[in-house]
């Protein structure tokens, strides 16, 4: 039987389609394969984590076929210990940048960062406060005053280069809980503290402290009121994004639509911030909020301005070796 060349053509096309489509199937199969079970993300309770928060609470992880639970630490240096262990898969926005770069140093190639929250004078994060009725009224004043930061190494060092910055060398830096903060202050217990927001708007709703001055780490540490420091970032172990590559980019998927919603219903977003920070209600309209930058949207003087941040850190012995940038962000 004779066999025309059309013939052989359509069977060749055929054929072609179905191990296309066998191939399609696999490749499906092998994305829908993957298990990861419950993914555990770390985080501490301040402003800058509303991405994950509004993720969570709004179901757009569910969304897309993902169990995700917002697990709530009292430190970034947590945080950073849980994430070594093992015990978490990443770490949601705010996640101090210092805390990540100590631990991979640690256990190298530890994780990679999917988004970074930047602050400065305008996007407000860091601040120093003082008690409401605080003969204190600039940074000079802090001279022989009990000043206060949150825990870890990276908060102790900004808090030094602020009092250098401004003249102020030798004092003891007492490393208190954010959620200590506007308690130590108003009963007198420290006289000034670096903390992050919702810290400052929270003890002045309360009537208890008021905001010295905001945006300080991209003032005295990067030279420049308005320069980016991206101090909190989210990001993913490695071993996650190893183990489980389509699972990653779905959650990233999920993770930026949270962030656009961030930026584009700020309003809306901020709701979120309850229950998993101090602030609550009404406070939520008034909390000012980080801006929010992806992966894959870095350019390079915010890479420049990231790298500086940890040279900074390598300088005041946070960090034992330089570290670069570049090989930490997350490459899809």
């Amino acid at each position: 039987m004779q066999i025309s060349r059309r013939s052989l053509i359509q069977v060749g096309i055929g054929a072609g389609l179905a191990i296309a489509s066998n191939l399609i199937g696999e490749s499906l199969f092998a994305q829908n394969n993957e298990k990861p079970g419950k993914i555990q993300i770390g985080f501490w309770p301040i402003a800058s984590g509303l991405p994950l928060f509004l993720a969570v609470k709004k179901g757009l992880f569910k969304e897309v076929g993902l169990d995700v639970e917002a697990v709530k630490f009292a430190s970034p240096n947590q945080v950073a210990e849980a994430l070594i262990a093992g015990r978490l898969q990443g770490t949601g926005s705010g996640m101090a940048i210092g805390a990540l770069a100590i631990a991979e140093i640690a256990s190298p190639n530890l994780f990679k960062i999917i988004t970074s929250n930047a602050s400065n004078v305008k996007n407000v994060l860091d601040q120093v406060v003082v008690a409401k009725n605080s003969p204190i009224k600039s940074m000079a004043d802090l001279k022989g005053k009990k000043f206060a930061t949150g825990p870890g190494a990276q908060n102790k060092a900004i808090a030094e280069e602020i009092l250098a910055k401004n003249g102020i060398t030798g004092g003891q830096i007492l490393q208190l809980e954010v959620r200590q903060h506007i308690g130590a202050l108003a009963s007198g217990q420290i006289d000034a503290v670096y903390t992050l927001e919702p810290t400052g708007t929270v003890g002045a709703s309360k009537g208890l402290t008021r905001i010295l001055e905001n945006g300080v780490v991209s003032k005295y540490i990067l030279g420049d009121p308005n320069a980016p420091w991206f101090g909190g970032n989210a990001s993913l172990s490695t071993k996650f994004i190893s183990q489980f590559p389509q699972t990653t980019k779905t959650f990233i998927q999920a993770y930026r639509k949270a962030v656009v919603n961030v930026r584009n219903n700020p309003g809306e977003a901020r709701q979120y911030m309850e229950g998993y920070t101090a602030i609550e209600g009404e406070l939520t309209k008034k909390v000012p909020l980080a801006s929010y930058t992806m992966f894959d949207e870095f350019k390079a003087a915010d890479l420049q301005y990231l790298q500086a941040f940890l040279n900074f850190l390598e300088r005041k012995g946070v960090l034992s070796r330089p570290l670069q940038v570049a090989p930490l962000i997350y490459k899809a």
